[in-house]
């Protein structure tokens, strides 16, 4: 026989005997049956629709108690969880897979500490808190946090005790997927989309003239008080059905008797970051907000209409990729069948949907007496990050946090930014360790500062924002002293001028913008 008849005969005698070993292998593994399915329970139905509690949480106080007034007055049964603690993080990390990130752990753990709670101290049969209860939360494509928190939310209430307690995932492009027959008990229809967008934008107005407040007042715990009149004020209004500017009006009668002292120069700080770390208020974030305030800085929050004004640029950019594509895209349910005709009409309805939003929006801030609160302009982001991070990649907030820190800087938006992600969180801590540092390194003028969090360390993170801010109150001092010589006041004499304006004392009022300050925009305003 030839030899390289012998070489095929040997190559073939041993890959008969690697499959045959590899056959064995999966036998002897159990991986030679059926993929397993796992069994999930997204059943709800109209007719258990007077049955059932919605549980709701996941956002600000603010947001979730105006969402649950929504829920209330579409006919919903609804309960407010509230905000996670440790005590949540502690039941995460028993219930839930290891390695996940701070949010998962925070939130899935709140929703499994609440469940336990009604089994163990309420008395509640663990068959009643199924059978009646439910979890609503958001999903989106992404690599983590909308992508497999409801994998997550399963698997811990399975091993806490609570198989088949049913985790509703909405979808924020796609609506409520539930395969039954039968009317679905959580109908996602037009009034159900304008009355959760209305509540989260309502709740973002709220929170803004918080932070926009409380800084200033000159009688401790006025802000807070008022905030929490508000929400009554407007629960009461959603629940029933009412107008939402009649309710914001009323509103903006109590925030107008804070009053305020804004002559000092105080470091204006902007939160950025991971959605969740950034917006949650308790302890998943080390109450970041609160204890820069109890420094003595102005926080900027990011509100919620920011991410809703990302998610219409990201489907517009998208489409206009798509154009090109259509010819092979014939086959998609979202493909552009009819061709540059309903690419066209698409990119009509979201640049109404971009100017719906907006409009909205400052009606509502209006309304409440937020004056002087402009939105992004996602073009201009998209275009100031695109060098640096690909308007392509996706993931946590993409682009933004990149073009948002470029934005800060060349607008004076503030003092000093904070990136805050959970410890292990990928697209946030690759943007920030990584991408952030050559922006810092073309705009050395950025007091930027990345912080992770992971439920215990606040002592280390409280040491590090200390630290940076320091130079922010440097910084703020120098351009109100920088104003005051431009304008040839003496300090003094700016508060007597300060004293003697009705306006410029108004809780309401905002002075045109030069620098990040209110104080110092109020020296050029007021000369």
């Amino acid at each position: 026989m030839p030899i390289h008849e012998d070489s095929d005969a040997i190559d073939l005698q041993l890959e008969a005997e690697l499959n045959k070993f590899a056959a064995e292998e999966a036998e002897r593994l159990g991986l030679g049956r059926e993929q397993w399915v796992e069994p999930v329970n997204t059943t709800f139905t109209r007719s258990q629709r007077d049955t059932t509690t919605m549980l709701v949480s996941g956002l600000t106080l603010a947001h979730d108690t105006l969402v649950c007034a929504t829920f209330t007055h579409l006919g919903y049964k609804v309960e407010q969880l509230t905000p996670p603690d440790n005590e949540a993080l502690q039941f995460g990390k028993e219930f839930g897979n290891r390695a996940q990130c701070n949010p998962t752990y925070f939130t899935v753990g709140n929703l499994v500490k609440h469940l336990v709670h009604l089994r163990d101290k309420h008395g509640m049969a663990t068959k009643d808190i199924v059978e009646n209860y439910l979890f609503i939360t958001a999903g989106a494509c992404g690599p983590c946090r909308f992508g497999t928190y409801v994998t997550e939310y399963r698997k811990a209430l399975r091993d806490a005790g609570f198989e088949g307690f049913r985790v509703m995932l909405f979808q924020q492009q796609g609506g409520l997927k539930q395969a039954t027959g039968e009317k679905l008990g959580l109908e996602v229809n037009q009034d159900f989309c304008l009355g959760i967008v209305k509540s989260l934008l309502a709740g973002d107005v709220l929170n803004l003239m918080g932070y926009r407040l409380r800084p200033y007042e000159t009688q401790p715990g006025a802000t807070d008080a008022a905030v929490t009149a508000c929400h009554q004020v407007m629960v009461d209004t959603l629940s029933g059905g009412k107008s939402i500017i009649r309710g914001l009006l009323k509103c903006r009668k109590i925030f107008a008797k804070v009053k305020v002292d804004r002559s000092q120069p105080k470091p204006l700080v902007s939160i950025i970051g991971e959605f969740w770390a950034m917006t949650t208020e308790g302890e998943g974030n080390y109450g970041l907000q609160r204890f820069l305030e109890s420094e003595g800085a102005e926080v900027d929050i990011q509100p919620i209409v920011n991410w809703l004004l990302f998610m219409v640029w990201e489907n517009t950019f998208d489409t206009k990729l798509r154009i090109d594509l259509k010819e092979d895209d014939v086959e998609s349910k979202k493909g552009l069948k009819n061709g540059t005709a309903a690419a066209t009409k698409k990119l009509w309805t979201l640049k109404g949907a971009d100017k719906v939003i907006r409009t909205v929006f400052q009606s509502f801030a209006h309304a409440v007496g937020l004056y002087g609160y402009h939105l992004p302009d996602m073009n201009e982001v998209a275009e100031l990050a695109q060098p640096y991070y690909d308007n392509n990649n996706r993931g946590g907030e993409a682009h933004m946090e990149v073009g948002k820190l470029i934005h800060f800087v060349e607008d004076k938006v503030n003092h000093m930014t904070i990136s805050v992600k959970p410890f292990g969180c990928m697209p946030s801590s690759g943007v920030s360790d990584g991408i952030q540092s050559i922006i810092t390194t073309k705009w050395p003028e950025a007091i930027f500062l990345p912080i992770e969090t992971t439920g215990d360390g606040a002592v280390n993170v409280y040491s590090r924002i200390q630290m940076m801010l320091f130079k922010a109150r440097q910084k703020a001092k120098g351009d109100f002293e920088r104003a005051l010589t431009a304008t040839g006041m003496t300090e003094a004499e700016f508060q007597a001028k300060l004293e003697k304006s009705k306006w410029a004392r108004h809780p309401f009022w905002r002075p045109a913008h030069k620098e990040a300050g209110i104080a110092t925009n109020l020296a050029y305003a007021i000369n």
